[in-house]
């Protein structure tokens, strides 16, 4: 009925949270301290004590909330009562003498006030973490149904980024509080939650850079992902979240699928490295003369390809070359007479032999 009622308001919606602030204070009456993580501290103040009654409740109305709406309001009226509290508890602490001169006790903890402080403070920052993952499943829902022909604004990428910085943002406070840093168990779960939302970030990331076409970015915060999903899984303890594993391998397998498609589109997409190829300039031009540009011409498996032009036209070449022996010209030679004379004279006694019959 209040689920029902919290969206239009109303008389029923006043006299539904008069009558719970009235149980709650019936029962606050009972309640004299809280167990937290293995420590029990006493509570004083009734209004803390109605808010840490409320828990259950705004657990189980959270459980039952079946719309976005619903648990967005669910979840603001838990945050809003959650600073309300701290405020009255940060209050009672500076008018507490004994806690302001003494923050910790005989074991060296923080003093109950601080600790049951840092309880609330807790609860606050869940709450917001709580809420936020709610918006991005909710955000992650819309991206993935939303398409351009539905007419409706899907989520950008920037947002559900915002959103888990909020969410690590908060957990890093939570490691934070005091009395709690001792606690090595709470500091490496809040250490895995941080590492599995650090691979949410990265992944969404990679997806804003894709829609920009920066394949190299995309892809190193892939690996990225990879990494913190590794990491988280190597972390799980006992009673770990079933859901918490689920999305995590639901994660790991969508940035196997998103890092080969990227790649692919890294392959295929040359518009930014080659430049635009004007139809006009090679269209007339053979194959031959334009071997180093890219053009899908159909010319080339018909029956008449532009290969190359023929016949080829002219081309001037080098003539072959006359070679003159000018040595000759600086050669001095021998003199040649004794054997000319010698030549002269035995020709002229063969013939006289001749003329009379004699041989030699």
């Amino acid at each position: 009925m209040r689920l029902d009622s919290g969206a239009k308001g109303g008389l029923l919606a006043e006299k539904l949270d008069s009558l719970i602030v009235q149980t709650r204070a019936k029962q606050a009456q009972t309640m004299s301290e809280v167990t937290w993580r293995g420590r029990t501290v006493p509570v004083r103040l009734d209004k803390v004590r109605v808010f840490l009654l409320s828990l259950e409740e705004n657990e189980a109305a959270l459980a039952q909330a079946h719309t976005d709406d619903a648990r967005e309001r669910l979840y603001e009226r838990l945050l809003v009562e959650c600073r309300d509290v701290i405020q009255v508890m940060r209050e009672e602490l500076k008018a507490d003498q004994k806690v302001r001169d003494r923050d910790k006790d005989a074991f060296g903890r923080v003093s109950n006030m601080q600790y049951l402080n840092s309880y609330l403070t807790y609860i606050k920052l869940r709450t917001a973490v709580e809420r936020s993952v709610s918006m991005a499943e909710a955000m992650r829902v819309r991206l993935r149904s939303v398409t351009p022909e539905d007419g409706k604004k899907a989520p950008q990428h920037q947002e559900l980024i915002r959103l888990y910085d909020i969410i690590l943002q908060n957990l890093t406070e939570m490691q934070q509080l005091n009395g709690l840093e001792a606690d090595k168990e709470f500091q490496q779960e809040l250490e895995r939650k941080k590492t599995a939302f650090k691979a949410f970030r990265c992944y969404f990331l990679a997806q804003s850079f894709v829609t920009m076409k920066k394949w190299g970015e995309a892809l190193a915060l892939y690996e990225r992902a990879l990494k913190y999903v590794g990491e988280a899984d190597g972390c799980h303890g006992k009673g770990e979240n079933h859901l918490e594993v689920r999305q995590l391998e639901e994660l790991k397998s969508a940035v196997n699928g998103e890092k080969y498609s990227v790649k692919a589109y890294a392959i295929l997409d040359t518009e930014d490295l080659v430049e635009p190829v004007e139809k006009s300039d090679v269209a007339d031009k053979a194959l031959v003369d334009r071997l180093d540009t890219y053009f899908e011409d159909a010319r080339l498996v018909s029956k008449q390809p532009n290969l190359l032009p023929f016949p080829p036209e002219f081309q001037p070449i080098p003539c072959k070359p006359l070679f003159f022996d000018l040595a000759l010209n600086h050669v001095a030679f021998p003199p040649l007479d004794d054997k000319l004379e010698q030549k002269a004279r035995s020709g002229f006694t063969g013939i006289i032999k001749g003329i009379f019959g004699f041989r030699g």
